[in-house]
């Protein structure tokens, strides 16, 4: 029987991985990997949340697109271009306002437009659902790394035949860390805040 790590050890333990071997995952883990991301709390259960997951010529194409050939002699992470799997998480704003239409929640006033919500769930619940990926990649022993898409949103969606409207929260790449692959990066070079700090009990 394998024994699985501890919740506190998993969030201790976990480190964004950026340099990756190029051995093709379990196919058994990466189902378990993927589906952690539907465990997480999704507002009025709209569950609006769909993974792209890309493997072999599939994630070469994904980098034709965001990182072409011209500039990758320059680019700081090869290794990452290595992780044998990505997968793009989307939201649909859409659905989360035709939820809240819906007679059991239109007394919220959030059922017009996403304009209506001061703060986009879609995002809070896809944040979630990328958490619970990298925690799950990380109790399988995996690397992971979650990075953002920036002005290549469009043109990934049009590649990836993604419908409109939906939201890309970013990329996350899956694989088997290479040594060294987890070494931190510059911006996190300053260690986390102390809890203490950050934490107000009562009032600010």
């Amino acid at each position: 029987m394998t024994t699985r790590p501890h919740l506190s050890e998993v969030l201790s333990s976990r480190r964004m991985c950026r340099d990756f071997l190029p051995d093709p995952l379990p196919a058994e883990a990466a189902d378990r990997v993927l589906a952690s991301a539907f465990r997480g709390p999704s507002a009025g259960n709209t569950h609006a949340l769909d993974l792209v997951v890309l493997e072999g010529v599939e994630v070469a194409r994904y980098w034709d697109v965001t990182l072409p050939a011209g500039r990758r002699d320059a680019f700081r992470w090869p290794g990452l271009l290595r992780a044998p799997l990505l997968v793009v998480p989307y939201v649909d704003p859409g659905a989360y306002v035709a939820r809240y239409a819906e007679p059991d929640k239109s007394g919220s006033g959030l059922g017009g437009s996403a304009d209506d919500w001061p703060v986009p769930y879609w995002f809070v619940d896809g944040g979630a659902a990328v958490m619970a990926l990298l925690l799950a990649a990380e109790a399988e022993g995996l690397g992971a790394l979650f990075f953002g898409q920036f002005d290549h949103e469009a043109d990934v969606r049009a590649a990836l035949g993604v419908p409109d409207g939906r939201r890309a929260l970013g990329t996350l790449a899956l694989g088997r860390p290479a040594p060294g692959g987890r070494a931190p990066s510059r911006s996190a070079e300053g260690g986390r805040p102390p809890v203490a700090g950050h934490v107000h009990r009562g009032r600010w």
